[in-house]
């Protein structure tokens, strides 16, 4: 009702006001009809003689008391209608002014209302906090002091003034918790009082011999107690974290189970792997090899069925599987009992390989050796090394398999090598095709960003590596390679790398991996690839750009955030899931179980 009451009064304003207006309008119109009216006369009125009679005008002058007086009083009549046409306009510009400044006060009333309106919806509390004549902004203040001088009374045991401080320092929270929500600032007679109180408290603190001093001490180790919980804290999710990414997860545990089993009861699957040893395939050169070197038997299954699955010709594939011993059947028996689209896939015990010894090998070796047993395998928190350094994986045989790939298929010439934490989204053939121009390794390179180059791998204080390798070289990424083996034969890289493992026997060249050793073996003979051939990142940067991803050949889960871990970026895990084989048996009932 108020607002309808509100809104009737300016319309009868504006109703008068035309009724005003159209009524001097019509008076305006009459005056000027008139004043046309009283012009016609004059120009008609006949020119007569001193007797009355119509003639000619005479020439001759006529006498004072016979001219003509019509003519003066028309005149009269005349600057009468002028002054009342005047004053006239001069009351309907009054009328239209008196309008015009109610509608632009009624414009600029609206617009500041809106204004205020607008900037009431986008108030932005934070910005009340930041602003220094807020009394927001003087409550968080005083709020701070209260509670430095809260914790100062609490150790001197002043339980009184402890409650005290508390107590306002709740009502100041609740004050500005209120303020927040309802979007506006707070108002000088809600926060005077509080300043008020918390002044009186502080300087009762103060007299109590809580001085500055005194409260700067005791906030300072504080402080310093609170970096030391964090700092371990931050250990503990480290050790925890690395701990999730190494852990087999019970799914993948449960389906190689149920894998081996199968393996163990069907002596057809040992049958028909035996056959698989002498498919001419296998050396065949015409044909396009991948080689892969896992235990993870969901992995590798994923890797094979998106590789065949984006080939514009899967029967043209072979893929070369190297396991251990422990989860050789479970493989034998994925990759027997499955078909992925007729290409050729052969699976072998790293135990057959009879020439690999520790003689041979140095990471066999270092596996034997005692110290890189305990720093390996042993409690993480002993050293101050980081923990991801210390992953075992980086000892393990599969991993620095990749080093021996000549002996390994004695009879290939070329051979494109994937890690088990890829995904395959286009045809991968014409890699085979590309010129290496005499050089061993094609890769894509990383040093787009500077942080992947040599020295951030390297030990350059190290005299064997300073004065052989430039530390701004460019470095590359494992897990997409296609690898010449002719060239590699030639130039005997597995010596080279055998030559830098045995340097680093006591870890001081570099801390962890492949990727160190093979930047050092593999040095001025590797072939750049286009950076749309394999991109990285998949498994712990969660802001790569998706044009980037959906442009990729290969895209990479290399970090801890593997796919098949509960700690995979959810963004990408549907690129991984999209290839795993859900409706298999035995994955739908791993997965529930």
């Amino acid at each position: 009702m108020d607002r309808c009451r509100a809104d009737v009064s300016p319309r009868q304003s504006r109703v008068s006001r035309s009724r005003k207006r159209a009524s001097l309008l019509l008076l305006l119109h009459i005056l000027r009809n008139l004043l046309a009216r009283l012009l016609k006369q004059e120009a008609q009125i006949p020119d007569r003689d001193v007797n009355g009679r119509g003639g000619r005008r005479r020439m001759r002058r006529r006498a004072a008391d016979f001219r003509r007086p019509v003519r003066r009083r028309f005149s009269h009549w005349i600057w009468t209608l002028l002054g009342v046409l005047f004053v006239a306009g001069l009351v309907l510009f009054a009328l239209h002014h008196d309008h015009d400044g109610d509608e632009m006060r009624k414009s600029v009333t609206d617009k500041s209302a809106s204004f205020l309106k607008e900037s009431h919806r986008s108030s932005n509390f934070t910005e009340q906090i930041v602003s220094a004549m807020s009394y927001s902004r003087q409550l968080a203040e005083q709020m701070i002091l209260a509670k430095a001088y809260l914790t100062v009374a609490k150790e001197h045991n002043n339980l009184h003034l402890a409650w005290e401080l508390s107590s306002k320092i709740r009502r100041c929270q609740l004050a500005l918790s209120k303020a927040a929500m309802r979007g506006e600032p707070i108002k000088l007679e809600e926060a005077e009082p509080l300043i008020k109180s918390l002044s009186s408290l502080i300087f009762k603190a103060q007299d109590m011999h809580y001085d500055i001093a005194t409260t700067i001490m005791t906030m300072r180790s504080h402080i310093e107690a609170l970096e030391e919980r964090a700092n371990a804290a931050l250990v503990q999710s480290a050790v925890f974290g690395q701990l999730a990414a190494e852990a087999l997860p019970k799914s993948l545990h449960c389906l190689s189970v149920k894998l081996s089993l199968d393996w163990l009861k069907k002596l057809s699957l040992q049958k028909l792997a035996d056959s698989t040893r002498n498919y001419p395939q296998l050396v065949d050169n015409n044909l396009h090899h991948f080689c892969i070197f896992s235990d993870n038997v969901l992995a590798t299954s994923v890797v094979v069925n998106s590789t065949v699955c984006n080939a514009n010709h899967p029967k043209q594939i072979v893929f070369h599987i190297h396991t251990n011993g422990v989860h050789y059947g479970a493989m034998q028996a994925w990759f027997l009992s499955n078909d992925f689209k007729g290409s050729t896939i052969i699976v072998q015990n790293i135990e057959e390989l009879s020439w690999l010894t520790s003689s041979y090998a140095p990471t066999l070796r270092q596996l034997s050796d005692a110290d890189s047993q305990a720093y390996y395998f042993g409690n993480p928190q002993d050293t101050k090394d980081e923990l991801k350094l210390r992953n075992p994986k980086y000892i393990s045989l599969l991993n620095h398999l990749r080093f021996y790939i000549p002996e390994i298929y004695p009879q290939l010439e070329k051979v494109v090598f994937l890690d088990d934490d890829v995904v395959v989204q286009k045809d991968l053939t014409s890699l085979f095709s590309i010129d290496l121009h005499g050089n061993v390794n094609g890769a894509v390179e990383t040093c787009l960003e500077t942080f992947h180059r040599y020295y951030k791998y390297l030990n350059f204080s190290n005299p064997d590596i300073s004065s052989k390798f430039d530390p701004q070289a460019c470095a590359w990424a494992f897990g997409m390679n296609v690898f010449d083996l002719v060239a590699w034969r030639r130039v005997n890289v597995t010596a080279r790398y055998h030559y830098w493992q045995e340097r680093n026997s006591e870890r001081t060249l570099w801390k962890l991996g492949t990727l160190p050793p093979g930047l050092l073996a593999f040095y001025g003979l590797t072939e750049p690839l286009d950076r749309r051939w394999h991109v990285l990142g998949l498994g712990y940067d969660a802001n790569l750009d998706d044009r980037l991803i959906e442009s990729a050949a290969v895209i990479h889960f290399n970090g801890n955030m593997k796919p098949w871990l509960k700690l995979a970026i959810g963004r990408y895990k549907p690129l991984w899931d999209r290839y795993l084989n859900r409706h298999h048996p035995y994955i739908r009932d791993c997965a529930v179980s």
